[in-house]
């Protein structure tokens, strides 16, 4: 008798495994769905459902390949979708590839999701439905789960003014309780340090597009968007995104998807919402502005918050395939402007004039074109940071709106042709080199003339920021004859990263290494208040410089 139920129970099995691996080839046949889809967007996905939603997409099709752009803290990886049609091995292969490489990003604060349901449906869009208008032009990266520690605390308690997903949605910052969107200059994280390493200087993409969810002024307009803000970053590049891209993107989104968009921003005074639109600030810790600084087209996309999942998903969607369209008509005179920066910031390192400068402080400006936004009568309460905004139920339409995006030089130094670092802190070269700044050593000393900055005063932040308590100094510059030994670390200012390279060194500069911390060290006095040299020096004319470059 037991050996009978044994042989029943056997059959049972075989059977029921015969059923769970058809239902899975079936499924691996269709046409897969996003968490959001499945769910009729009452959540967002997981880890697991990404990696199985990209599992299904490499077994459909030969124009994906997945690489990792980095591990994260709790140790997982994270994926980096390649699509091409063919899809290329390596960057190698595009060495004789008219093709673009453009990349997409997505939760970085994993509790703004709409990105990530948006970049797999963009990643099946690619790969499922053939779209040679854009593959013959283009190779797309996209990083669908960029904080994937942050996605898996999904909580209903997340978020909690955000219009859905009734599920839940995961945390701001990664493993390390690290905000990523602040950390394009130091590169502490595993995320930021991974895709600069994988993505930026491994693939170069011309195009960089971070998906977020904003937490601000109230309006009708479900998407809202801006490019890179910094004043380093190369002036011609900010006029393309203004003069061409705004417009196209705007018309764009209003007739192929009936959705309205507006550059991001918030009112600068809710009280007087016509006073102006500002946008988030030009600093490089924000990664649309460190690529902008790369000399890179880059995008920051805001999706409206209080508007329902569903719209915020499809809004996402639809920005970045009219991105993809315009990316695929201008291809051409976007690798050509690529190009020309690149060849422009190398000519300023080697003959920089007076007109080549640094910016340490800046103003903000109005764009010449303003903007209508489509916005509500405020009800406002209280001053400051106390200060509560609240939409009535009355529209209002706010026209010639000045939108202050343009951030222009109120003080600045001169532009140098070189950076000397006279300490050899393996911390320093290695930040350096982790953006893709080319180092130097002297192969024997030189006597040169430098400017040399002596800090009269370091003060440092009284509140913590990203674990650390930013420096900034004041103090003198000098023009010294100096002597240094075979050796000496130089950073020249003809290459491609120069403005990197020279937002990291300055000594005034406002995301630098000094406000990071890393200079500290040498600069803060331990036992007698005495004015400190900070141990870099600037060199505006080459001679007798014989060097090697430092191979990582």
């Amino acid at each position: 008798m037991i050996e009978i139920f044994r042989a029943k129970f056997r059959i049972r099995l075989v059977v029921l495994a015969g059923i769970i691996f058809f239902c899975q080839v079936a499924i691996a046949g269709d046409r897969p769905l996003t968490r959001a889809e499945s769910s009729d967007f009452s959540a967002t996905a997981r880890y697991p459902d990404v990696m199985a939603f990209i599992s299904s997409l490499q077994g459909q099709t030969a124009r994906l390949r997945v690489e990792t752009l980095g591990i994260s803290a709790e140790g997982r990886k994270i994926p980096l979708l390649v699509i091409g049609d063919p899809v290329p091995s390596s960057p190698a292969d595009l060495s004789r590839d008219d093709r673009a490489v453009v990349y997409f990003q997505a939760n970085i604060h994993a509790g703004e999701v709409e990105g990530k349901e948006a970049a797999l449906m963009l990643a099946r869009s690619l790969v499922l439905d053939g779209s040679p208008d854009v593959l013959d032009k283009l190779v797309v990266l996209i990083a669908p789960i960029f904080n994937a520690d942050g996605n898996e605390k999904i909580s209903k308690a997340n978020r909690p003014r955000q219009n859905g997903p009734a599920e839940g949605v995961g945390i701001r910052f990664n493993g390390l309780n690290q905000d990523l969107n602040r950390d394009g200059m130091k590169l502490e994280s595993p995320e930021v340090s991974g895709m600069v390493k994988n993505v930026l200087n491994r693939w170069d993409p011309v195009f960089f597009l971070d998906a977020h969810t904003h937490n601000g002024s109230y309006h009708e307009e479900p998407v809202t968007w801006v490019w890179g803000l910094n004043p380093m970053g190369d002036s011609a590049l900010f006029d393309y995104m203004e003069t061409t891209v705004w417009p196209r993107i705007e018309k764009n989104m209003r007739r192929q998807f009936d959705t309205l968009t507006i550059p991001h921003g918030d009112f600068l005074d809710a009280r007087e919402p016509a006073k102006g639109w500002v946008p988030l600030g030009p600093q490089p810790r924000y990664l649309s502005n460190y690529v902008g600084l790369r000399n890179r087209l880059a995008v920051l996309d805001e999706q409206y918050p209080y508007a329902d999942f569903k719209t915020r998903v499809m809004g996402s969607y639809h920005l970045m395939i009219s991105f993809l369209d315009l990316l695929h008509d201008q291809r051409d005179q976007i690798v050509s402007l690529i190009r020309e920066t690149d060849q422009q910031t190398i000519e300023r390192g080697l003959n920089p004039g007076p007109e080549d400068v640094f910016i340490v402080d800046y103003d903000r400006q109005a764009l010449q074109q303003s903007i209508t936004i489509r916005g509500y009568e405020m009800e406002v309460e209280g001053e400051g940071r106390r200060q509560r905004v609240r939409p009535t139920e009355i529209k209002r339409t706010y026209s010639n709106v000045p939108y202050l995006a343009k951030y222009i030089s109120s003080r600045s130094v001169p532009f140098p042709r070189g950076y000397l670092i006279a300490v050899s802190d393996p911390e320093i070269t290695n930040k350096l080199r982790q953006h893709g700044v080319v180092i130097e050593q002297l192969v024997e000393s030189a006597q040169l003339q430098v400017e040399v900055f002596t800090v009269s005063k370091l003060t440092g932040s009284g509140r913590s920021t990203q674990g650390h308590y930013p420096s900034m100094v004041e103090g003198q510059v000098t023009l010294e004859e100096r002597n240094f030994l075979a050796g000496t670390y130089f950073v020249r200012t003809a290459q491609p990263l120069a403005n990197v390279a020279a937002y990291l060194l300055e000594p005034q500069s406002d995301d630098g290494l000094i406000y990071w911390n890393y200079f500290d060290r040498y600069l803060a006095s331990q036992w007698m208040p005495v004015p400190k040299e900070y141990p870099v020096y600037k060199v505006y004319e080459l001679t007798n410089l014989v060097t090697e470059t430092v191979i990582p």
